[in-house]
């Protein structure tokens, strides 16, 4: 094993830019399972970074800023829809996520199904278009 990584809960934690972050956290909290472990609002209501939990991983997110690191990114929308990466979440219970997904009206891409490999999953879009694939299957098992 490398010793580049440090030893510590998650190594590799995924960042996201949203137009409308507020509104994304609470999409990927309700729907998905996130918990918010820190959001920093900017006076405007935009956000300035937000960490969301998610069992012993997590993700970053903030609202879209003209920044030097801002412009290395594209969304979804400036792009045609197309992602250069996908996020994949470990669930206990793929239906009981598939069903929230369905009511919150996103476009699911790939229907909820039994993998040949094993487990169960499905893959949605969240309200701006970041792909999200959800499933049973523990490549640590």
């Amino acid at each position: 094993m490398s010793n580049i990584p440090k030893n510590t809960k998650a190594n590799v934690i995924p960042c996201l830019r949203y137009r409308d972050a507020p509104a994304a956290i609470d999409w990927l909290c309700d729907n998905l399972g996130f918990e918010r472990l820190l959001v920093i609002p900017n006076e405007d209501g935009s956000i300035a970074h937000a960490q969301l939990g998610y069992g012993n991983g997590m993700v970053m997110l903030s609202s879209i800023f003209d920044t030097e690191f801002g412009r290395l990114m594209r969304e979804p929308a400036q792009i045609g829809g197309g992602v250069t990466q996908c996020s994949y979440l470990l669930v206990n219970d793929a239906d009981l996520v598939y069903g929230r997904v369905l009511e919150s009206g996103v476009k699911v891409e790939m229907d909820i199904k039994d993998e040949d490999y094993g487990g169960r999953g499905f893959t949605c879009r969240d309200p701006e278009g970041h792909l999200w694939s959800v499933g049973t299957y523990d490549p640590f098992a």
